[in-house]
């Protein structure tokens, strides 16, 4: 038997329960599928961001807004300086 997951969510079950029922396929079959079907897309819109040099900034522009709102406090070039000795080598 493989590795286990437990999904906690009665809105997933119920999902993944309807998706099952319509494909005919089992709980972990229509949830694995579904799952696949996802993780194709999404890497197919990072691949082609990754050729749009637009989109990719957007992309980075979008990741930095993220990392910023999970940041505590400004940053300063204090913290910067907290990482080399007198004479500017790397502690």
């Amino acid at each position: 038997m493989g590795s286990q997951l437990n999904i906690k969510s009665d809105d997933a079950y119920r999902l993944a329960s309807e998706l099952a029922a319509l494909t005919g396929e089992s709980l972990t079959a229509a949830v694995t599928a579904a799952l696949q079907e996802r993780l194709d897309r999404k890497r197919q819109a990072l691949m082609a961001d990754a050729r749009d040099p637009k989109a990719l900034a957007n992309r980075i522009l979008e990741i930095g807004r993220h990392c910023a709102a999970h940041m505590e406090g400004p940053a300063s070039s204090a913290d910067i300086n907290d990482m080399y000795n007198d004479i500017g080598l790397p502690i």
